[in-house]
């Protein structure tokens, strides 16, 4: 294993060794505290552009699942079509693995997706450095290459036009009622989870105006970065926001994670950063009203701020931990969200009847 450096923008370093993909790479640096989960969290793209700092500090040791993929073209046990984080860090890499479903070694499928990974690195203090200071950019940097620095941006980067897709894709033809999905990085267990509800699935580009299809309901999926970077997304919600305020028969809505921050900014209100995010897969949320509590599955770096919703919606939930916002709804209309994941993978399954409710509105 070469020697490493992790170099944070504020001048931390931390030493360790690389055990993935050998190259200097830089990222947005952000801590996730769940216990398992690597292969969905890898694969997640709401990951792209940064490096995945894992807070529990035994990883590696259930290896990787087989990259299979189903007759509708979706991934049997991952979130896309590859591994999207910039990097991933951990304090102890097990060489070796045991899992009923392991094909591979976490190392082999990184060197084979040509992504990095570093041990050794005392993560917990990286987390607390993270947790003081805010997330920040960050190096890997190969000791013996000191001349190779690599640069990258975050703010301001346009990264869910990176992990879009390209063309409109249709899951389930005929199965039943029509969900325009604007994909702005979604993860593959949303679309198996309103598959197995009946319904068809068309997926489309973040910026495409779905607005010129026949559909009976509208989807608005997670993905990386900064909203306000979506304005062709914000523009289309917009639209659609329009045209059903003047129908009898309002189609319904509903959004997850990014698409939370969208239907909010199409709404009129308005997102910030958080210090450090949001990104586990323990999250405490409330439905606002009731003494309804749920643990929840999150990855999100901005939040809507509450205080700017018009008057005709409404926070839905809020996170028990800092009482950020956690999903609006319409006081009038059947369109609601969810800054959190109900489809986890991997996570909790607490809120998954969210996309039940969602169907039966349809």
């Amino acid at each position: 294993m070469r020697n490493v450096t992790l170099l944070l923008e504020d001048g931390t370093a931390f030493h360790g060794k690389s055990f993935g993909y050998e190259k200097p790479v830089a990222g947005e640096v952000v801590f996730n505290t769940a216990m398992m989960g690597y292969p969905e969290s890898l694969t997640d793209p709401s990951y792209a552009g940064q490096m995945m700092v894992l807070t529990y500090p035994l990883v590696g040791n259930y290896g990787v699942p087989p990259f299979s993929i189903e007759p509708n073209g979706i991934a049997t046990f991952m979130e896309s079509e590859k591994i999207h984080a910039e990097a991933i860090i951990v304090s102890d890499y097990s060489t070796e693995f045991s899992h009923w479903n392991a094909k591979e070694s976490l190392a082999d499928w990184l060197k084979r997706e040509h992504v990095p990974g570093i041990t050794g690195i005392d993560t917990r203090q990286l987390t607390k450095v993270l947790r003081e200071h805010g997330v920040m950019m960050g190096k890997i940097l190969f000791d013996d290459e000191p001349d190779n620095i690599p640069t990258a941006q975050y703010e301001g980067v346009n990264y869910i036009a990176k992990v879009s897709c390209r063309e409109v894709i249709r899951y389930g033809e005929g199965m039943g009622k029509k969900v325009v999905l604007v994909d702005c990085g979604v993860k593959n267990n949303i679309i198996r989870c309103l598959l197995k509800r009946g319904v068809e699935v068309i997926r489309v580009p973040w910026n495409y105006d779905f607005n010129t299809l026949d559909f009976d309901g509208l989807f608005l999926a997670n993905g990386p970065g900064d909203p306000d970077t979506a304005v062709d997304a914000v523009e289309n919600i917009k639209k659609f926001l329009a045209i059903e305020k003047g129908k009898g028969n309002v189609r319904p809505c509903m959004g997850i994670c990014m698409g939370n921050q969208l239907l909010s900014k199409a709404a009129g209100a308005t997102i910030y950063k958080l210090k450090y995010g949001h990104r586990s897969h323990n999250q405490p949320v409330q439905q606002v009203g009731t003494q309804r509590c749920f643990i929840t599955s999150q990855n999100h770096g901005y939040a809507v701020d509450s205080k700017t919703l018009p008057d005709d919606w409404e926070p839905l939930f809020v996170n028990m931990n800092d009482g950020s916002n956690e999903g609006i709804r319409h006081k009038k209309y059947p369109w609601f969200s969810a800054q959190f994941h109900p489809e986890a993978a991997s996570g909790p399954v607490d809120t998954e009847f969210l996309f039940d409710d969602f169907v039966k509105l349809l």
